[in-house]
């Protein structure tokens, strides 16, 4: 695993051990932050919370591309570790802010992001609700741009975001969504 573009591109990121998680390949990661270049423009300045985050490859990358912050959750403990070790790799400790816990543990946000990176478990529901969970409590606002990465047959669906495009690549399926009166 790699980081794609940006700062650090090129640089190698350590992976969690076991089989716990499942790191986002790094042709699904340069498609997914395609797909949002076309729609960002660009990353500067922009917070980032990178949700269900396995080895923080996602907000690494947002970084590595200009980000501001990143705010990585993660619950597994071997994954914390190799989000700790890459963070302090890429030198990103000032931008970086690692929480372990459950996503569904997450408080009311002072202010939304402006982009929400969610790699839940295939086949379950946990991205339809942390995503409700997410929307109630203020995590996304009218400029958020929330990428979700779902397995084939997964389906999300939550009142007031809408899908604006969607794309499978190899047996993932990456879903951008915004508020749906953000349109």
């Amino acid at each position: 695993m790699r980081i794609i573009s940006g700062e650090w591109r090129g640089r190698k990121l350590a992976a969690p051990k076991g089989e716990t998680t499942r790191p986002t390949a790094d042709r699904t990661r340069e498609t997914l932050f395609n797909m949002l270049a076309s729609r960002l423009g660009s990353f500067e300045d922009l917070s980032v919370a990178d949700l269900f985050s396995g080895s923080g490859a996602l907000g690494l990358e947002a970084l590595s591309r200009g980000a501001a912050s990143c705010l990585f959750v993660e619950q597994d403990r071997d994954a914390l570790d190799a989000i700790r070790k890459n963070v302090g790799t890429l030198d990103a400790r000032t931008r970086a802010i690692v929480r372990g816990g459950s996503v569904l543990d997450l408080g009311p946000a002072k202010t939304p992001h402006d982009l929400i990176l969610l790699d839940a478990p295939y086949g379950t529901t946990a991205t339809t609700v942390a995503l409700q969970r997410l929307l109630r409590l203020g995590w996304i606002g009218e400029a958020t741009w929330v990428a979700c990465e779902t397995g084939p047959g997964d389906t999300i669906d939550v009142k007031g975001l809408s899908a604006q495009a969607e794309r499978k690549v190899g047996k993932a399926r990456l879903t951008l969504m915004r508020l749906t009166d953000a349109d």
